[in-house]
């Protein structure tokens, strides 16, 4: 398949690089040609786009989210974090079955590509099934281990990073574990031993509540983040998902290590977690990405507002409007993410790179005058913005449509009388 996009505003987010008028040649899943007309060769397409001036980006990343919690969305709201864990989402997690996490995949994946989200590193259970869900519509996912004292061995994540790392081009997986607080120290000191073993990083939620945190100082006597470097877990990196309550030895330890940190504003605010210290992070020179977080606990997977409140929450309470710039916020979404989760070939748009990007509309009225387009992105935009969203080279959704292989009706019919069951069991 060979697509040409003509007469676009190109912002490749390659460092220094400004944005350009220009076009881009798409060859199957890569891109093959990325410049001005003038220099662009020609050849018989498949389809070619005017983007009429619209911009022209890569697309972002959702660096931690639990894609088929759909189904809890708006089902256990308004509760402390503890209490909406274990009261009312693992109860319900216990009836999922392996049909059920599929379809509530995909339609996380729906409200992705809406949002101009080409990946996702998806935390969640049954990966068959969102393996399938994934190359079943042309998805692209980085699956993270989720083991923990309730669900999982360390055998068989050893089994799936194995079996998905050589699955399908769509797919990888990533080792990981849910939480300190979760997870015995047994567990754990295999977990660290496996990423050894592999030369691998490990992700796990850290530090996402000050409770969190005071209980592992009362079990280690040491934070969540310095017992898992003591542990050996980050030799070869890794991530921490959250990572509010952090410690300035804490900070050290993800720069010193190569730790990412991926922030979830939305949700650490709904369930009044707090707010990371993402300006001091950047200061550092910690990796940063940008997560959702799942769809129970957000509720909205929507990239457009993470990127806005990941800045405005650092000017507020740093008392600085100036803090954490809003080209800063979306490198975080896009290239940060492609970093945190692996993806060093989705990361921005050149020349060879996997052809994930989306074309954003600018002439709606919450994009004019463009005065300066990363900060209209970041501080207007919206998913009423997101005209097209494409996938290793495959149109995933445009104006309004989406390009699946099953209709969003289906989808939503599903969703609909699995929640019934469930709800009545």
């Amino acid at each position: 398949m060979r697509i040409r996009i003509y007469n676009a505003n190109i912002l490749t987010m390659q460092p220094g690089q400004r944005m350009f008028c220009g076009e881009v040649h798409i060859q199957d899943d890569k891109i093959v040609y990325l410049g001005t007309e003038d220099g662009a060769p020609s050849l018989q397409w498949d389809r070619q786009i005017n983007a009429g001036g619209n911009v022209v980006m890569p697309g972002f990343k959702d660096a931690h989210t639990h894609s088929a919690m759909t189904f809890l969305r708006s089902y256990a709201d308004d509760l402390p974090l503890q209490e909406w864990l274990y009261d009312r989402v693992f109860p319900m997690e216990d009836k999922l079955t392996e049909e059920d996490v599929y379809w509530f995949t995909i339609l996380a994946y729906m409200e992705y590509l809406t949002s101009g989200i080409t990946a996702c590193f998806d935390m969640y259970q049954k990966n068959d099934a969102i393996v399938k869900a994934s190359m079943d519509t042309g998805f692209r996912t980085v699956l993270c281990g989720s083991i923990n004292n309730f669900v999982g061995t360390v055998e068989e994540m050893e089994q799936q990073f194995l079996k998905y790392n050589a699955c399908d081009p769509l797919v990888s997986y990533r080792f990981g574990f849910h939480a300190e607080y979760t997870t015995s120290r047994e567990i754990l000191e295999r977990m660290a031993a496996l990423g050894q073993k592999y030369h691998a990083p490990v992700y796990t939620h850290n530090s996402e509540t000050a409770k969190e945190v005071a209980e592992c100082v009362e079990r280690y006597g040491m934070t969540p983040t310095k017992f898992l470097d003591k542990l050996g877990m980050f030799e070869y990196g890794g991530g921490g998902f959250h990572c509010v309550h952090m410690t300035d030895e804490d900070l050290q330890i993800c720069k010193d290590k190569q730790v990412w940190v991926v922030t979830n504003p939305a949700s650490n605010l709904k369930l009044a977690s707090g707010i990371a210290p993402i300006q001091r992070m950047k200061d550092m020179g910690i990796g940063l990405a940008i997560g959702t977080d799942g769809p129970a606990s957000n509720n909205c997977l929507d990239m457009f507002r993470e990127m806005f409140l990941t800045t405005a929450l650092q000017k507020v309470v740093l008392g600085d409007a100036s803090a954490l710039d809003a080209l800063d916020v979306l490198e975080m979404a896009t290239v940060g993410g492609a970093g945190a989760m692996g993806l060093q070939d989705c990361d921005v748009l050149a020349e060879g790179r996997q052809a994930d990007m989306i074309i954003l509309d600018m002439t709606q009225p919450n994009m004019q005058p463009m005065n300066n387009v990363a900060k209209n992105i970041v501080y207007s935009g919206s998913k009423q913005n997101v005209k097209l969203t494409m996938i290793a080279g495959r149109i995933m959704y445009e104006d309004g449509q989406f390009f699946l292989g099953v209709s969003p009706q289906e989808v939503y019919d599903q969703a609909r009388r699995r929640m019934e069951r469930m709800t009545a069991e």
